[in-house]
């Protein structure tokens, strides 16, 4: 017997609003002139109930995962490491990954790299600048998205293949776009895919056993994986305490693989307040984002994060966003569905989630929720004109 989606209400929130067309064209967002500017622009201000106000946050104790553990055969080590993840995942989706076995050296050079390009002129970042509807590219702030709550970044995002035919896609977007003279920078970025690919796959598998599911059940479900590399740059700002370097939001992709440099910004929201997730060397920070909570049928919970600023030095960190194929169809596997645990959300294929990230819905909290209705009137709307 089939068994139906039970979508949850989404919880009312007066600040949600779907994608703008009407941006400030008058906002430029050039961080060196910018990170000297006293007076905030308006598009820049966050409302009071999202500021992050002048007090710092408390710091939170992030749940640490010892790879190796893992990898040790250990049944005694490789259980406490599966009920670690899960206790983690069921209560706010959100752990860091210690003894990962990514070469340090390129963890480092991945951050230092990044001012190559985020220190160059406006007018040659933008040669890469992210159209409207599109998820790669460059982003000054989103000042050509949107009009109000604008956050205090720049990112540069590329796609990332695990397809065979596919090994070289980083380095040619690197080359077609900025220039042979970027070459090495693509290359560099592109072994820095191959290794959180690697991780990627590896934590699919800890997760797949955290939940009672065959090990390889998600591995094989992202083996040839469209993933996305972000490129995250947070200049200074006069006044931090009126802005946000990313506005709170859970990740709409499936995990997120992030590395900090050492300027602390990341917070999370745990036990109804924001706490800091201060900059843990050679450490991942890795959360559950909307599509694996999806896929877990929701026990896995998508977790809401947000960044802060300083008025002193840049913040910098690589986000690898772990994505389906686009073929596949995300749907919990049928031993995490029964009469005790309904279905909660439609199948769906990740460009759809994508599409509605991107052209109709500003990401936040409630975005899979929201997806998951709009999906469903789609269907029915569709299904009534066939």
């Amino acid at each position: 017997m089939a068994i139906e989606c039970m979508i949850p209400t989404p919880t009312p929130n007066h600040e949600r609003q779907e994608i703008e067309n009407k941006p400030a064209a008058a906002v430029v967002f050039d961080s060196p002139v910018l990170r000297h500017e006293s007076n905030i622009p308006t598009e820049f201000l966050w409302p009071d109930h999202e500021k992050p106000g002048p007090y710092a946050a408390r710091e939170f104790q992030v749940p640490v995962i010892d790879m190796a553990a893992f990898r040790s055969g250990d049944p005694v080590a490789v259980a406490e490491t599966c009920k670690l993840v899960d206790e983690a995942c069921k209560k706010h989706g959100f752990f860091l990954v210690v003894n990962h076995g990514v070469d340090t050296e390129l963890l480092s050079d991945g951050v230092r790299e990044m001012d190559r390009y985020f220190e160059l002129p406006l007018s040659f970042k933008e040669k890469a600048l992210r159209k409207l509807g599109e998820h790669c590219g460059y982003a000054s702030s989103f000042t050509g998205r949107f009009n109000a709550k604008l956050p205090w970044k720049e990112t540069l995002s590329f796609r990332f293949s695990a397809e065979k035919e596919c090994s070289h896609v980083v380095g040619e977007y690197f080359e077609k776009t900025l220039g042979q003279e970027f070459a090495d920078l693509g290359e560099l970025y592109q072994k820095y895919c191959n290794a959180m690919n690697t991780l990627a796959l590896e934590i699919t598998e800890l997760l797949g056993m955290g939940l009672g599911v065959d090990r390889k059940h998600f591995s094989e479900f992202y083996q040839e994986n469209d993933s996305v590399l972000r490129l995250n740059y947070y200049p200074p700002c006069q006044k931090p305490e009126l802005t946000l370097g990313t506005g709170p939001h859970c990740d709409p992709t499936s995990l997120t693989i992030l590395h900090q440099d050492s300027v602390s910004g990341l917070q999370v929201f745990v036990d109804n307040e924001w706490r800091a997730v201060n900059p843990t060397p050679n450490a991942f920070v890795v959360n559950i984002g909307d599509t694996f909570m999806a896929l877990s049928n929701g026990l896995y919970k998508s977790c809401m994060h947000r960044a802060v600023v300083n008025n002193e030095i840049p913040r910098k960190s690589i986000a690898f966003f772990l994505c389906p194929h686009k073929d596949k169809v995300v749907t919990p596997p049928p031993e995490l569905v029964d009469a005790t645990h309904p279905k909660l959300y439609p199948d769906f294929k990740w460009p759809a989630l994508l599409e509605y990230t991107q052209l109709h819905y500003r990401s936040d909290t409630d975005t899979l929720l929201n997806f998951a209705t709009w999906l469903q009137q789609n269907q029915t709307l569709h299904a009534t004109q066939a």
